[in-house]
């Protein structure tokens, strides 16, 4: 059995990395008591709330820490009839924050998510690890057997391409979690009390052409060169599916990294996750996701962007007439999602003009 870390306040203090450069964004319908645990590693940072559900309530959150609070009302007044774009009563409202965010980077975490312990016994920063990942290069080209070879310890092994291992720049670091692990609902009722105790000490590149199912509950972004495919679709209240946000966004950004040439790494740092929620109401969430899925992913799979598409925002734009074109038949909802996903660029680019105009892929090597 794994516990989380109790007390944090011993914890080393070290130079926040990219203090200035940095948001926290947190979903939330609760008040963020979770944050005393992180304190020692979150309080140097900008934190921007995205709260979820009634904005009448108050969200309470511990002093000390420097914030911004938006609720729905916020965003039908910043975004006007654009707000459409944004989920109601789900967690897919995060994306939010990643919107109106002003740093390079993006870190976002939810509220049942506690400080970790490695096997040592030692709180796990796991903002300073995913910074880590983040600024050091990807390999998505040609798999390293040692996994990261730009950790401390590994290399490139034998046989790796001299001509590939400059890498290329990493838009995402996918984090995990201990004890409860972010399975789906059928899954959970037939594995009630399973728990994630295995700690592995690595961290991949997913390699291009790969797919993953990515879990936004502990996850660090490039803002700056992959932010406008960050959306988290059309999910919660009036939706006919729920669950799947951070997929689709996921899904959507490895089409675009891969086109682009940047790169995507997985495994370290954990969390602990605290919380179980009820797989009876994930499965009501769940159900028609299950089915569409198995045409999603091989849309996705097959999905490919012309050489006219050198910006994020030209990348998914392009996605989403293949997605109104190629899923709007499985399901009217596509169709929805898909203008949802125009609309979502267009706001983007209204906050964030100086990006509109001067935005340029980076591009790696093929």
């Amino acid at each position: 059995m794994v516990e989380p870390a109790t007390d944090t306040k011993t914890a080393t203090k070290l130079v926040p990395l990219l203090k200035d450069e940095l948001d926290i964004v947190i979903p939330t319908i609760r008040n963020l008591d979770f944050l005393e645990m992180w304190r020692p590693f979150f309080e140097p940072y900008h934190l921007i709330i995205v709260q979820d559900g009634d904005p009448s309530k108050i969200i309470r959150v511990p002093d000390g820490f420097d914030y911004e609070l938006y609720n729905r009302n916020d965003i039908n007044k910043i975004l006007g009839p654009k707000a459409s774009c944004i989920s109601f009563k789900d967690s897919a409202c995060r994306c939010f924050g990643y919107m109106v965010s002003k740093k390079k980077y993006i870190f976002t975490i939810d509220d049942d998510c506690f400080v970790a312990k490695d096997p040592s016994g030692k709180a796990i920063n796991a903002l300073e690890q995913h910074i880590k990942n983040i600024l050091s290069p990807s390999t998505p080209f040609f798999f390293n057997t040692l996994y990261d070879p730009y950790r401390g310890g590994a290399d490139f092994v034998r046989g790796y391409p001299f001509s590939l291992r400059e890498g290329v720049p990493t838009a995402v670091s996918h984090g995990l979690w201990l004890n409860i692990p972010d399975y789906d609902a059928p899954t959970q009722l037939v594995k009630p009390l399973e728990r994630n105790t295995r700690y592995v000490d690595a961290v991949l590149t997913i390699p291009k052409g790969t797919l993953f199912p990515m879990c936004g509950m502990n996850l660090c972004f490039d803002r700056e060169l992959i932010g406008p495919a960050m959306y988290f679709g059309l999910m919660g209240d009036g939706q006919p599916i729920g669950r799947y946000d951070d997929m689709w966004a996921g899904w959507c950004t490895k089409v675009i990294c891969d086109h682009l040439g940047l790169g995507v790494k997985t495994g370290l740092p954990y969390i602990y996750h605290s919380k179980a929620s009820n797989p009876f109401v994930n499965l009501k969430k769940e159900y028609k996701g299950i089915f569409w899925q198995e045409e999603i992913i091989p849309f996705f799979q097959a999905a490919s962007l012309s050489k006219e598409c050198t910006t994020v925002q030209k990348c998914y734009i392009e996605l989403s007439k293949q997605v109104k074109e190629k899923l709007g038949k499985v399901d009217p909802y596509f169709d929805k999602l898909a203008d949802a996903m125009v609309t979502w660029i267009e706001a983007w680019d209204e906050l964030n003009p100086s990006e509109a105009s001067s935005a340029k892929a980076t591009n790696g090597k093929a």
